[in-house]
């Protein structure tokens, strides 16, 4: 088994042995042969190559190559389109979806997608029966509620089960209508495994070791899906992941050769080695170099701004102060974020009065709003008894984010607002896959930040993903009347009565709840070189790499 940290902390130059052997051009029948392999600079290392245990963007870039879901998005946009299903429909009362699956599909490992294959990840996810593998099941649990065991800290579970009623159609059983389906259905933790990989390479077996967590051969040597690019080895020494065009593609053969993902987590070292020649692009430009790199002729994609920013707050950790919840609208008091969104975040970045955009249903206009106020803070903190408040203030290290841009740069202003409102401030900084473990899976932080880029456009994927049940990170596991009035919000059919369902949901969150403060919502860069054609930028980043091509 492997570590989920898959190593890191690893010399930059050693990108440029990597990108020789895509570099040389070469002659056949007296033309030149465009360069087929691509080096892509990533923010982080992947987590894990079953995307089922991941949480995070920079594994998803990768799986999204090797994998595919039932359903997809339609390049460029969050707009639900066919995937592995070529269509979806739900019975009268939208508690069982039936798909027509593509023919002629085959995984990595030869062997057939179909209904029953659908069944066997569905019916895999839904029996997870140890606490480790529960506890890494994080997108599977925020769609489906639970598990069939309910061990851990998890409810009932609203899934039945999944019947393949023939060898191209699978139908899909729920107990209830839920808001949510069918978007969630094209989540990349929903991702189609083989069956006869799984089964081989014991792929639930994940065992927790202390504040980080291993897992099985499957998912660190041999993840099996049906995409266009298939998995060939994960450098360690190097933090690089190698994928190679699968020519068995049931959508057409990659233009590339083959794919790899150099981590790179120094943003500048990133620009660094783009400029060199040794990446041919990479993710999350510091906005202060957009002008230089397209004055260098390479090209920059500004995506939409569709993800949030929010300072976490954990009502159980070691300030127990932040329970009440005059401390924590003190803390939203204290914080500048007018200032920090003109100073250190990207143009177009703007305050964030939610958790969610203005684009997503339910977004409410009305919902209470924390103006930089020092004063206030100070007399919040003073009602409460908490006027010499401590607190252990988490951030990542190794790592950019679509919704932040400079973690330490963040952290530290907001450190220094909070110094000014009285509250001091122990800094703990971490590497990007132990910061995860370490805010999920522990109570020794106070004050951590994260943040979210949606997966598809519905409120449940961002008010639910965050406090539908209870979490750790904040603290939330008792606050019962938050987790059903998100559940009751998801239930409803008709849709202005959800929108309004939703819209209080917000106003409460942030009037009578506050398990966290919003900060900012930020509009990510991505920027290749010049002869890139066919990349196609997404506001969810969820880029594919098989239409990209050298020109």
């Amino acid at each position: 088994m492997q570590a989920r940290r898959l190593k890191a902390a690893v010399a930059v130059a050693a990108a440029v042995t990597l990108a020789v052997t895509g570099c040389a051009e070469s002659k056949r029948g007296g033309e030149k042969s465009a360069k087929s392999t691509l080096v892509f600079g990533a923010a982080g290392a992947p987590e894990t190559f079953d995307p089922t245990f991941a949480t995070d963007g920079e594994t998803f870039r990768v799986a999204r190559q090797m994998y595919e879901t039932l359903l997809d998005h339609k390049p460029g946009t969050a707009e639900l389109s066919p995937g592995l299903a070529e269509s979806w429909e739900p019975n009268d009362d939208g508690t069982a979806w039936t798909f027509k699956l593509r023919e002629n599909v085959k995984f990595h490992d030869g062997t057939d997608f179909n209904a029953e294959a659908v069944c066997f990840n569905y019916d895999r996810w839904h029996n997870l029966d140890t606490e480790a593998a529960q506890a890494q099941a994080i997108y599977y649990l925020d769609v489906f509620g639970g598990f069939k065991s309910n061990k851990g800290e998890y409810g009932e579970t609203p899934y039945v089960g999944c019947e393949a009623t023939d060898t191209h159609t699978a139908v899909i059983k729920l107990k209830e209508f839920q808001g949510k389906f069918p978007a969630a259905f094209s989540l990349t933790s929903l991702s189609i495994s083989s069956p006869t990989a799984m089964q081989k390479y014991d792929a639930d077996n994940v065992v927790q070791e202390g504040e980080t967590f291993a897992y099985p051969d499957y998912a660190t040597k041999h993840p099996t899906g049906t995409g266009p690019f298939k998995f060939v080895k994960y450098d360690e020494a190097n933090e690089t992941a190698t994928l190679e065009r699968f020519d068995g593609y049931w959508g057409g053969k990659a233009k590339l050769k083959k794919l790899l993902f150099k981590t790179i987590p120094d943003e500048n070292a990133r620009k660094q080695e783009l400029q060199a020649g040794t990446i041919d692009g990479y993710d999350l430009p510091s906005p202060a170099d957009y002008q230089t790199l397209k004055d260098e002729g390479f090209k920059l994609e500004i995506r939409d701004a569709f993800n949030v920013l929010y300072l976490g707050i954990n009502q159980r950790g070691p300030a127990k102060e932040l329970s009440d919840i005059r401390v924590r609208k003190a803390i939203a008091h204290a914080m500048n974020r007018e200032q920090l969104v003109k100073t250190k975040l990207p143009e177009g970045a703007s305050v964030a009065t939610q958790f969610m955009p203005d684009s997503v249903l339910g977004y409410a206009d009305d919902v209470e709003k924390y103006d930089y106020d020092l004063d206030k803070a100070k007399a919040l903190l003073k009602e409460a008894g908490a006027e010499n408040l401590k607190v252990k203030f988490y951030y990542p290290t190794e790592v950019t984010r679509p919704y932040m841009p400079n973690p330490k740069e963040i952290f530290q202003v907001l450190s220094d607002d909070l110094a000014k409102a009285g509250i001091e401030v122990e800094p703990v900084a971490k590497p990007w896959t132990e910061y995860l473990d370490a805010i999920s899976q522990t109570r020794k932080h106070d004050l951590h930040l994260l943040g979210w880029t949606g997966d598809f456009n519905d409120p449940i994927n961002w008010n639910g993903t965050f406090f539908g049940r209870g979490q750790k990170g904040f603290g939330t596991e008792g606050m019962k009347d938050m987790f059903a009035a998100i559940a009751k919000a998801d239930s409803i059919v008709d849709q202005a009565e959800k929108e309004s369902a939703w819209q209080e949901v917000n106003r409460r969150l942030l009037s009578e709840w506050l398990p966290a403060v919003p900060v900012s919502h930020s509009p990510p860069g991505i920027v290749v070189k010049g002869n890139i054609k066919g990349l196609v930028a997404s506001p969810l980043t969820a880029e594919k790499f098989n239409t990209v091509y050298f020109s």
